[in-house]
């Protein structure tokens, strides 16, 4: 006998299955999403970004009650998997495949990295499961938008419990890397030299700029066309097939004259990362530099973030701290008091943000 399937019903298979809560009379939460973006990368990956979302979307068209904004949200939600490390991109992984396209992601082996107060940061995906971890573990997970966090009990080797089910234990000083240490006067003179050795572009079709001038607190907002400008800026511009490529790009009056495409060759990061990168120095040159802002909150501090962060500064949020739904900015987190002095240090020496204390 076939018998119509409600929503409801359809949404509690899937809470069960993906061990995440989901209130069916809202959208589906970002915790649900990620735990779906996984599974979907445990089944197509290595892919692209875009068939990772349209699987996603295809199953949840008629399932998810905010649809309007259900792409935008599982972009955000890919982009938080390959921050937090369950998705790589091709940068972070060797293969002798000649047909991966340099814009596909692939699904990141189980692993873990211990938190400085005795928890553990779960990153990974497994081909066709949703879960690497036996149910008396993986019941214990807590899920906070694209992170997975697990505590342990009292006097439980949770390090040595995990290894023994195969994931890896990734070392914070590992999983933490950054740049070397160096101020915006001198990093900057590398990209200009190497932009300035390029031969005239041309014209760019439909190509973008970061505006110098518009407000740091806006980011969305600082996105334009190159109008009359001159000088030089980071931009993205179209290809073919996949995501914009980010660049730098040198203007006059409005007209390309040099392009540098990101990430530079050989580099470790990724090219949103450098392009980011790039635009705090920008930004800190010119004397109105992005923020970030110190909230007081449940015994820790928010921070409040009104631009992209290179993944190598956030994933440090991530490991210390935990994700908070953002309130009139473009992402939070919130850190313990005992690791917040340290972070604020960080990003304003090292990723060059003004802090902001409220």
């Amino acid at each position: 006998m076939i018998r119509e399937i409600e929503r409801d019903e359809v949404l509690a298979v899937c809470s069960n299955s993906l061990g995440v809560p989901i209130d069916p009379s809202g959208p589906v939460p970002d915790e649900a999403l990620a735990a779906l973006v996984r599974r979907a990368a445990g089944i197509n990956c290595p892919c692209s970004r875009s068939t990772l979302r349209a699987s996603i979307a295809e199953s949840l068209q008629y399932l998810d009650e905010d649809g309007e904004s259900l792409p935008e949200r599982l972009d955000r939600t890919i982009e938080g998997l390959i921050v937090s490390g369950d998705l790589l991109e091709l940068n972070d992984v060797s293969t002798g495949d000649v047909d991966v396209k340099g814009t596909w992601v692939f699904a990141a082996p189980p692993a873990f990295v211990v938190r400085p107060e005795g928890s553990c940061y779960l990153l990974g995906v497994v081909p066709d499961q949703d879960s690497f971890l036996p149910d008396s573990i993986s019941s214990r997970v807590t899920a906070q938008g694209c992170t997975r966090l697990l505590k342990p009990e009292t006097g439980e080797d949770i390090a040595g419990m995990l290894s023994s089910h195969g994931l890896q234990n990734l070392s914070s000083e590992a999983w933490l890397r950054s740049p070397k240490a160096q101020s915006p006067e001198e990093y900057l003179p590398n990209l200009e030299i190497r932009l300035k050795g390029q031969g005239r572009s041309g014209a760019i079709a439909e190509l973008q700029v970061i505006d110098h001038d518009a407000t740091v607190r806006y980011y969305k907002g600082r996105w334009t066309a190159p109008g009359k400008r001159s000088g030089i800026y980071v931009g993205r511009r179209p290809q073919m097939y996949g995501a914009p490529l980010w660049c730098m790009v040198e203007l006059e009056h409005g007209e390309p004259q040099r392009l540098l495409d990101l990430p530079l060759p050989r580099s470790h990061w990724r090219g949103c990362d450098e392009a980011w990168r790039a635009q705090i120095a920008f930004d800190r040159k010119n004397e109105h530099p992005q923020e970030f802002r110190t909230v007081p909150k449940d015994g820790g501090l928010r921070f409040d973030f009104f631009s992209p962060i290179p993944k190598w500064a956030e994933r440090r949020l991530m490991v210390f701290g935990q994700p908070l739904p953002a309130e009139k900015c473009l992402f939070s987190y919130l850190l313990p008091k005992s690791e917040a002095d340290e972070e604020i240090a960080f990003l304003r020496d090292t990723v060059w943000l003004e802090h902001i204390d409220e």
